[in-house]
Order: C-alpha cells, then sequence, then structure tokens
C-alpha cells in the first residue's frame, strides 16, 4: 500500500467531524473529495470513513484500477476490486444499522435510491453535503506548493504572450498555443477552457475564443489556468495592442483599482460578502456599478470554483487563514470594451501572499 501522510491525516480530521456530527459513516464519492482524502486520481472510486479513531476506511474500485489504486492509497484503507455496481458493494459492507452521511449536492437521486434500497432498514441515510469541501477550502503546505507551482507557469505563459503578440492573431489561435504551451511547461491540462477576448467582445466575461483576428488598439482579455498535479490557479490580465481611446484607459484605471482594493481588504476573519462589498464600492462610485455582475472571486485547489465565495451572495462565514481565493473585478460595457483583473492570493491573519506576479499594470504588446 502506498503511504501517503496528507491524505490520511485529512481522512483522520474527518473521521473526528464525524463524529462530532453523530454519523457513524460517510459516504464519498465526489471526485476531488475522494482525491482529496485518499490520493486516488482515478474515475471511479468510492470510499466509506468511519467515525473516530480505528473508524472504518474502506475503498472500492473496478478492475481497470486496480494498480493504480494499490499505488495511491494511503496505508490503513481496505481496498476492494468491485466487478458489479460499486454502491451495491458499499451497501454490503456496512453492517447492520446506523447513521449514514452522503453528498446530496452530488449523489443523483437515481443512486440515493438505489442506496437505499439496497442498504439494511435500520441505516438513516443523512444529508451532508460541504462536509469535506469545508475542510478542503483550509490548504496545507503541500497544496499550497502545488497551488504556487500552477500560478508560477500561468505567469510564465502571459510574459510568453506579451513576447508573442496578439495583433493580426485570432483569439482562438492564442487560446489553443497557450494551453498548447502551458502543458509543454508541465501543466497537466489547463484548469478551465482559456478565454481570450478583444475588443466588444471582451464585454461577455465569459467569451469563447472565436476565428476572428484581434486588431490594433483594442483591449484584449485572457483568462486562464493551469493545473499541476491535481491543483489550479486562475489569472486574468488585460492587454492593450496599441494606442487606446480614452475611455478603455479610464475603465481600466478603475478596474485596477477596484482589484488592489480588493486584495488589501482579504484577510482572515474578514467575510467574502465584506471584501466584495469593499472592492465593488470602488467601481459603484465611478458610476459602473450595474455593469460588475459578477463575484468578487472564488476559491481554488483541487476545483478552480469551489468555496470560500467572495460575493454579495456568499455566506457570513469569516475567511480562514490557508484560504486560496481569487480577486477578480471587471467591468463590462456591452457592444464596446470589458475589462477584468484578476489575482490568486493565499489569506493570512493579517494580509494575503498574492500568488499572481505578472504586472497588473496595463502592458501593451503588438
Amino acid at each position: 500500500m502506498a503511504a501517503d501522510a496528507p491524505a490520511a491525516l485529512r481522512s483522520d480530521r474527518i473521521a473526528d467531524e464525524l463524529a462530532e456530527r453523530e454519523l457513524d459513516l460517510l459516504l464519498v464519492n465526489h471526485p476531488y473529495n475522494l482525491r482529496y482524502l485518499t490520493g486516488f486520481t482515478g474515475s471511479s472510486g468510492l470510499a466509506l470513513l468511519g467515525a473516530g479513531e480505528g473508524g472504518m476506511r474502506r475503498f472500492f474500485t473496478d478492475f481497470r484500477y486496480e494498480t493504480q489504486s494499490a499505488e495511491q492509497l494511503p496505508d490503513g484503507f481496505e481496498r476492494h476490486i468491485v466487478a458489479g455496481e460499486l454502491l451495491n458493494a458499499v451497501a454490503g459492507a456496512v453492517g447492520a444499522g446506523g447513521r449514514l452521511g452522503f453528498d446530496d449536492a452530488w449523489l443523483s437521486v437515481k443512486h440515493h435510491a438505489a442506496l437505499r434500497e439496497k442498504l439494511p432498514a435500520a441505516w438513516e441515510l443523512v444529508p451532508s453535503a460541504g462536509l469535506v469541501e469545508r475542510f478542503r477550502e483550509v490548504k496545507d503546505d503541500g497544496e499550497l506548493a502545488l497551488i504556487r507551482r500552477a500560478a508560477e507557469l500561468v505567469d510564465g505563459i502571459l510574459a510568453w504572450i506579451a513576447e508573442r503578440g496578439l495583433a493580426g492573431r485570432t483569439e482562438r489561435d492564442v487560446a489553443v498555443e497557450l494551453e498548447y504551451e502551458m502543458r509543454r511547461r508541465g501543466a497537466d491540462e489547463p484548469s478551465f477552457p482559456s478565454i481570450v477576448a478583444s475588443g466588444a467582445h471582451g464585454a461577455l466575461p465569459h467569451a469563447q475564443p472565436r476565428d476572428v483576428e484581434i486588431p490594433r488598439g483594442v483591449l484584449v482579455t485572457i483568462d486562464l489556468g493551469a493545473r499541476v498535479d491535481g491543483y489550479c490557479s486562475d489569472c486574468t490580465r488585460t492587454f492593450a495592442t496599441g494606442e487606446l481611446e480614452p475611455e478603455a484607459r479610464e475603465i481600466y484605471e478603475l478596474v485596477l483599482a477596484a482589484e488592489r482594493t480588493g486584495v488589501a481588504a482579504v484577510m482572515a476573519g474578514r467575510s467574502g460578502k465584506e471584501v466584495d462589498a469593499i472592492a465593488r464600492a470602488v467601481i459603484e462610485e465611478a458610476g459602473y456599478g450595474e455593469r460588475f455582475g459578477h463575484g468578487l472571486g472564488h476559491g481554488v485547489g483541487l476545483d478552480v470554483h469551489e468555496s470560500p465565495r467572495l460575493s454579495r451572495t456568499a455566506s457570513d462565514e469569516p475567511l480562514r487563514a490557508g484560504d486560496v481565493v481569487t480577486v477578480e473585478p471587471g467591468v463590462y460595457l456591452p457592444e464596446r470594451l470589458g475589462v477584468r483583473i484578476e489575482d490568486l492570493v493565499v489569506v493570512g491573519e493579517d494580509g494575503v501572499e498574492i500568488l499572481s506576479h505578472y504586472p497588473t499594470e496595463l502592458v501593451t504588446v503588438g
């Protein structure tokens, strides 16, 4: 069996939480949660974690992952190679009765019904969405090291893009080339489909790259992230391809001021809702509040969009030291232009560690 100390320690912490919640077992089936707790990176697996010290640690997968699971699972997990449905095997391994937590945000209605049918009647199914995710929010040193690597890789890609220039190339060509270069430099894959949006197309926050040449004298928003050993980065920069109209420069400086204000506002003990309000006020006071329609940021880790959130609708839960979040205000003027600037930061007790090091000042490229 592989000895993955971080995964084993995480499982121990979850086991303590189960005891606190008076749960006997937790069914883990979300791929990111499964990787977090077991180190398993395959596409077919389930885990059962028991409450307290010495609680059950069982992992279920199929023949395709027999060797891989043996290499990746921490010591202490009992491994089962299942020929049929994994849920059937789980139901046969839980014992006579108790309280079984499950992820109601991930387990389908169909699979919930199948599990309920197969379990002994004395088992109570208890919705437990977010239990593991709450632990995932605060990153340990190993996780932070991987996220730093992913952010550093993106810094290099942005510098590479600036050197190659943008004008005269299509948005799609730039996106394809930067993703290829990202992999060439060691990324597992992009952490999400890259955005390259020029001119008026930049007014779409989630614009898809087009087979349209990027002209001179416009703003170009590039939003990209890399996944390194499972962990993500996320960064946005808006470039100029030459001399800009005064309005474009004005909007850029406004978003930059909001971004810097947001970064300065991030700290442990302050809620994501509060941080969003502080940065948003900069844009609202300039009269563009209605053109900043999305949240200020989100957590980043195994998933590129995870908790905690920085938004008007975020919870009142305080940020914690070790959270990794984006700060990404934007202003979008339909049929004219868009600007977004985004840094990835680690929350500290009195501020942040900024992981995105490519300049936020406006960079003009050819």
